[in-house]
């Protein structure tokens, strides 16, 4: 296969590698339960309150996951901003482990740069003008590079190894 190199966008489901969105229909299974994607996965673990976290389980889109974590007369875990880079690294190597064809499609990007590009979101993309932080498209890079070295994830377990994001 031949390398990719410069830039991959990514961001609504319905476009080129909208597979990469954590809103793409790709259930996954984490701390004993089956998750419709990793938006849900990721919106209830923001919430100690497992009633609460159960409902943004069984939401019936991303789309109200979504919403149901955003809501702020919720109240967040306290560690919230130090933890979620690491919930959202689990949430996606899960879903690169546990589906063939999504594994295939991300090595199929080679070296090019993955990019979430929307001016919805500066943190986990690029602010729409390359300015974000960009973290997700830095998380699929790094999840690349793990299965590149053969690692595959335990169902419902963490990665054995503890990474860091590269600088990009």
């Amino acid at each position: 296969m031949a390398q990719k190199t410069g830039v991959v966008n990514f961001y609504s489901v319905g476009d080129d590698f909208g597979e990469f969105s954590n809103f793409a229909p790709y259930s996954i299974f984490l701390d004993g339960e089956r998750w419709p994607t990793s938006e849900h996965y990721f919106q209830a673990q923001k919430f100690k309150d497992l009633a609460y976290r159960a409902k943004i389980r069984k939401a019936n889109s991303p789309t109200l996951a979504a919403r149901l974590g955003r809501d702020r007369k919720q109240k967040l875990r306290r560690d919230w901003e130090s933890v979620k880079v690491g919930i959202m690294r689990k949430a996606v190597l899960a879903k690169f482990t546990q589906h063939d064809v999504l594994q295939a499609l991300l090595l199929s990007t080679g070296d090019a740069k993955l990019v979430e590009h929307t001016e919805n979101d500066d943190y986990w993309g690029d602010g729409g003008n390359g300015r974000g932080k960009n973290m997700l498209g830095r998380i699929l890079m790094e999840v690349r590079a793990l299965l590149r070295e053969g690692v595959q994830q335990p169902l419902g377990q963490r990665p054995r190894r503890q990474w860091k994001l590269n600088s990009y």
